[in-house]
């Protein structure tokens, strides 16, 4: 992880890092060029005022007057932060039963390749898994899709351009069920999130999902591009309203500077981070691990 983070430990973190250790007092001056760097990331106004006002309270209480330690008291508040929700970090698999995972996010963000990879990892571990190919909308989204079930060797249920994604999850949902299937991932269409009749059709599915597996304990999975900054931010709010999301899988983590979105994804709207996308191989989607995440940005 930390070899794939690089652009985030070398832009944001070391800017934090040569912030501090070139500082020769531990003042007011500073903490304000500390917050201005942590916004300017992506972390997000609120958590950012929250761990500035948590490092100036702890060096004031600890007399710290050395760079070093102002560096380790805000690595740990920063671990603090992601680690105190809570939050379960993992995609839940119950044994004997299909385990059914939604998949969904605007157009451009990843999902066709991040379904992909999901599905070749799960087949790697001995799990058998189905795909559901729920996007109708966007032409050659069914192709795609397709192309990374034949390269995982698992079963898609499709049907043509333009069928209704409520027939397609339906359909998918039975397939898997007679197969014993383990997994049943599906795709939904790149909605736009102000578009509210797509979001209403977010809710259809989800009905037909609850109605036919006798569960609402599945997974939904919201997929962001980590570039966007806090454009997915507002993706986030948008879709955990139509779905009351799970968790979120962040991809393009590699290539950007800006690694405060992960915080603010976790303390925003309290939703974990289940996988992260560091690039373009299928060993490139990593399960998230908080601690990891932030020993590679920091050392």
């Amino acid at each position: 992880m930390r070899t794939k983070l690089v652009k985030s430990r070398e832009g944001l973190f070391s800017k934090l890092k040569n912030k501090i250790f070139t500082s020769k007092t531990i003042d007011e001056a500073l903490f304000e060029e500390l917050e201005e760097i942590l916004i300017q990331s992506d972390m997000g106004t609120r958590m950012t005022m929250e761990i500035i006002d948590e490092l100036e309270k702890n060096a004031s209480t600890q007399k710290i007057t050395e760079s070093s330690r102002v560096y380790e008291l805000l690595q740990n508040i920063l671990i603090e932060k992601i680690m105190s929700s809570k939050l379960d970090y993992s995609l839940k698999l119950k044994e004997k039963k299909l385990n059914v995972i939604l998949i969904v996010g605007v157009n451009g963000v990843g999902k066709t390749t991040t379904i992909g990879k999901l599905a070749m990892q799960y087949k790697e571990e001995g799990y058998k898994v189905v795909i559901g190919a729920a996007d109708t909308f966007r032409a050659a989204a069914v192709e795609q899709l397709k192309i990374w079930a034949d390269r995982a060797g698992v079963t898609m249920i499709k049907k043509e351009d333009g069928a209704d994604p409520g027939a397609v999850v339906f359909e998918s949902i039975q397939n898997a069920k007679a197969i014993n299937a383990d997994i049943l991932i599906i795709d939904t269409a790149g909605r736009l999130q102000n578009k509210s009749h797509l979001m209403d059709e977010l809710g259809k599915l989800n009905k037909i999902i609850v109605r036919e597996t006798g569960s609402e304990e599945y997974e939904r999975i919201l997929v962001l591009d980590s570039t966007t900054g806090q454009n997915a931010i507002s993706q986030a709010e948008h879709f955990n309203e139509a779905v009351k999301l799970t968790g979120v899988i962040l991809t393009k983590l590699d290539g950007t500077a800006k690694g405060g979105v992960v915080f603010n994804i976790i303390n925003q709207y309290n939703l974990p981070i289940k996988y992260i996308g560091v690039g373009e191989s299928i060993d490139d989607l990593m399960v998230f691990s908080p601690s990891e995440f932030v020993e590679a940005i920091f050392n």
